[in-house]
């Protein structure tokens, strides 16, 4: 342990919920990290790196366009600021200048998501006004459609766990629209990993986190079309300023996509091989019923579903866990329906079974 951690006292914490950015996105392998190291020791000029990067994600991802940024949601602002604002200096500069119209960004109800803090406020940041299409639990194209003015600056698409997933319009009909009406489509793909799925699909401009599933520090990339990122490239005179990304941050995010390319991904067998004993001994407890799932948004991730029989032992066991030591944090999206899930992808064979032994260990309090 580093002297700075072990001054801090910190509790040691078991990440049980995926690649969370309360808990510090993903864990650095030793290549990322010492690729960080190296960028951090040495000068460069700034905008020769950041041009440089740019090509190098093209030509190994085999994307038309690509730049990095200091988050998912710095990129989610810089891109709504670049819809707006184009080449237009004056607009980057001043980018929630009254006289600019043309700053309706349209979304679908269901996709307005809290991630850590709404979506909305990134899009405000750019200078974006929010327009919801649709209902929370019904998006069609003519909904969508029926929001696009002449102030239409951009069309926004959620691609996350959060966003409500029934009932909405697909992307390759919001990119129809977009080019029908020859404005961007933006899609924040966050915790998604594949950098050229939504690109192919016809988006204008694809976001990233660069610390959740490709697993590097504190980042985003957005790839896209090159006419977009050329004007995204601008907003560093503007907002982009405020949420510039470091050199040490742009060389290990460079070193996480390289190993992310040559990585294999765990399969379903694999991870429902790993999760099988907790599944046995949560089947084993009086009043819960555990089985893997499939992650909501469709990615090949599998988690262990635990579901008690009342919703209340749930509620309660999720704060146990947090206030446990170690802390465990598992995904608590459904505990008011009675239902915790553990995510495997960062936790060790040691961490699963002081898993299962503090739930067991929990419940039992629980149910005195």
């Amino acid at each position: 342990m580093s002297e700075i951690r072990n001054e801090l006292s910190l509790t040691r914490v078991i990440n049980a919920s995926g690649k969370m950015t309360i808990l510090g996105g993903s864990k650095l392998s030793e290549a990322v990290t010492e690729a960080m190291c190296d960028g951090s020791q040495n000068f460069y000029v700034m905008s020769d790196l950041m041009m440089k990067s740019r090509q190098w994600i093209e030509m190994n991802y085999n994307v038309e366009a690509a730049w990095i940024v200091s988050s998912a949601s710095s990129g989610i602002a810089q891109t709504v600021a670049a819809a707006i604002a184009q080449d237009n200096l004056d607009v980057i500069l001043n980018p929630y200048a009254p006289n600019v119209t043309k700053r309706n960004i349209v979304i679908a109800k269901g996709h307005i998501v809290d991630y850590g803090t709404s979506i909305e406020v990134p899009i405000r940041m750019g200078g974006g006004t929010i327009i919801e299409a649709g209902f929370a639990n019904a998006c069609s194209k003519a909904h969508f459609e029926s929001k696009i003015t002449d102030d239409t600056a951009a069309l926004l698409y959620v691609k996350s766990h959060h966003a409500v997933q029934k009932g909405m319009l697909e992307l390759e009909e919001v990119v129809e629209l977009g080019k029908k009406y020859k404005v961007p489509v933006i899609v924040d793909a966050a915790a998604e990993s594949d950098l050229n799925l939504y690109l192919n699909k016809g988006a204008d401009a694809v976001i990233y986190s660069g610390t959740k599933a490709l697993e590097g520090p504190t980042s985003g990339v957005v790839v896209g079309k090159a006419t977009f990122i050329d004007v995204l490239k601008l907003q560093g005179q503007g907002i982009g300023r405020v949420m510039k990304v470091g050199k040490e941050s742009i060389f290990g995010l460079m070193a996480a996509l390289l190993h992310f390319k040559k990585s294999q991904p765990a399969t379903k067998a694999m991870q429902e091989a790993f999760m099988a004993p907790l599944l046995a001994r949560m089947n084993a407890l009086d009043g819960v019923r555990a089985v893997s799932v499939q992650d909501g948004a469709g990615r090949p991730i599998y988690r262990a579903s635990i579901a008690f029989t009342h919703a209340k032992d749930a509620i309660q066991m999720t704060k146990a866990l947090q206030e446990n030591d170690p802390k465990i944090y598992t995904r608590d999206y459904r505990k008011n329906e009675g239902i915790i899930e553990v995510d495997l992808r960062d936790v060790s064979e040691t961490e699963l079974e002081e898993i299962a032994q503090a739930i067991e260990t929990l419940y039992g309090g629980l149910k005195k």
